[in-house]
């Protein structure tokens, strides 16, 4: 950090596989990229390319480099994944993954349907390409999926080789583990916690409100995802107490 301050909780070193920041660049140029890059780097964990972007991006080779110059794991969003297991193009997408260096992938079916014993056994395949980050949840905000079901899918995700199950809430936050206002679903993730390790969930918090929520809850070593280019710096502050809204979280009372 740039200076002394006492009663800061500590945060987990990169390279860290808990309190992770999983950005979301939803088409952000390749001097955008290197911009973020050189004003938020050491706060950033894992960049996803946002759902199909990757397909319609521009010097999209270019940009993936520079991310991994910067030691920074991308991947392609879970959508891009779906679009071609379903035009039975699996084996191209692995070779895809492979022709871009990719070594962090998503498995969901956030927009299609797979028997999940299936999406178990696209797990169990590619993890022998990489890290696997598998979406549990739909993007139908009318398909609401019980506290018990979440539970057995992520179980499952994670023995098929998962390393993160990412709980889905869409770029905007009004789905999944949100009702349609963003609102958190508490009673769901708090029954989530009481079976899955939260260490190995990946909340999707977008909003400001919901990654207050989720440091308050699990502390600021917890997991958030789809985090805007422009909000890396101001959660990292927040992560630690230094905004407003956690300004007391951890401070001693005492002093």
């Amino acid at each position: 950090m740039n200076f002394n301050l006492s009663q800061i909780p500590e945060r987990n070193l990169k390279p860290r596989d808990h309190g992770i920041t999983m950005i979301m660049d939803k088409g952000l140029s390749f001097r955008e990229a290197e911009d973020m890059i050189s004003g938020a780097g050491p706060h950033i964990d894992i960049v996803k390319l946002g759902f199909g972007t990757a397909f319609v991006t521009p010097n999209l080779r270019e940009k993936i480099e520079i991310y991994q110059a910067a030691g920074l794991p991308v991947y392609f969003g879970g959508t891009l994944f779906e679009a071609f297991l379903i035009r039975d193009q699996f084996n191209d997408y692995i070779s895809l993954l492979k022709d871009y260096k990719i070594e962090y992938m998503e498995v969901s079916d956030g927009s299609i349907t797979i028997p999940h014993a299936e999406k178990c056994g696209y797990i169990e395949k590619m993890t022998k390409y990489g890290t696997v980050l598998s979406e549990v949840g739909s993007k139908d905000a009318a398909h609401i999926i019980p506290p018990y079901k979440w539970i057995e899918l992520m179980r499952a995700e994670l023995e098929a080789g998962s390393t993160y199950v990412i709980a889905e809430a869409r770029e905007a936050g009004t789905v999944g583990i949100y009702r349609g206002t963003g609102e958190v679903r508490e009673g769901l993730v708090q029954e989530i916690l009481t079976q899955i390790p939260e260490e190995k969930i990946i909340w999707e918090a977008p909003q400001k409100a919901q990654q207050l929520y989720f440091i308050e809850l699990i502390g600021c070593n917890v997991n958030l995802g789809n985090i805007a280019p422009s909000e890396i710096i101001a959660l990292e502050a927040m992560r630690i107490g230094l905004r407003g809204d956690t300004f007391e979280l951890f401070l001693d009372k005492k002093v």
